[in-house]
């Protein structure tokens, strides 16, 4: 058994199950919300190339150090994806990221449920000793967003990758320690219950 097995998490809002081959097509429809795969600071796949994304995490998936979920609402539409990814068994820490949603999903509460079922479960049921989120310095609204989480910045990690159209990405790196859990947890479950989730 590994340190983090498939699962399903389901809050009001959103379901996040295990990542599977047949997600492919409502993946691609996902991801054309918007034209995901346009914005030149994520990764997205682009139309043709979703089989292939997902074929690469469940292999990461059967080595240990990623485990991905496919975003679904409360509709039962797939409306994207997110990974807990960098998986560290022995220091008992992972990486929530390589997320992206829908555009309809975008700012309704979906990404605030979905992140509460992923730090729920690392804390609370893999007994993580840290969460780590990892995004381009450009990204502005994903770094927002983490931090809304309750995320503390860790740093930037300048030249840190290299991407598809070689520019070079500087990481910036946020996290949430076991000690801050029960602080975060209460504030995204009352953002949650507030019309303004």
């Amino acid at each position: 058994m590994t340190f983090a097995e498939p699962v399903t998490l389901a809050g009001r809002r959103v379901v996040l199950e295990p990542l599977r081959a047949t997600h492919a097509e409502a993946m691609e429809a996902a991801a054309a919300d918007g034209e995901l795969w346009k914005l030149w600071y994520t990764s997205v796949p682009a139309p043709g190339c979703m089989a292939g994304e997902i074929e690469r995490r469940l292999g990461l998936q059967r080595t240990g150090s990623m485990l991905p979920f496919a975003v679904v609402d409360a509709t039962g539409t797939v409306v994207g994806m997110t990974t807990y990814m960098n998986i560290d068994a022995i220091h008992r820490r992972v990486e929530i990221g390589s997320t992206w949603y829908a555009k309809r999903a975008q700012r309704t509460g979906l990404n605030t449920e979905a992140k509460l079922l992923l730090l729920t479960h690392a804390f609370d049921g893999l007994d993580c000793i840290a969460v780590e989120f990892r995004t381009h310095w450009m990204n502005q609204q994903s770094r927002a967003a983490i931090a809304r989480l309750g995320a503390r910045q860790d740093g930037v990690l300048r030249n840190h990758q290299i991407a598809s159209d070689g520019s070079l990405r500087d990481t910036v790196v946020f996290s949430i320690i076991a000690s801050e859990w029960a602080a975060v947890k209460s504030n995204l479950s009352y953002r949650l219950a507030s019309a303004g989730a």
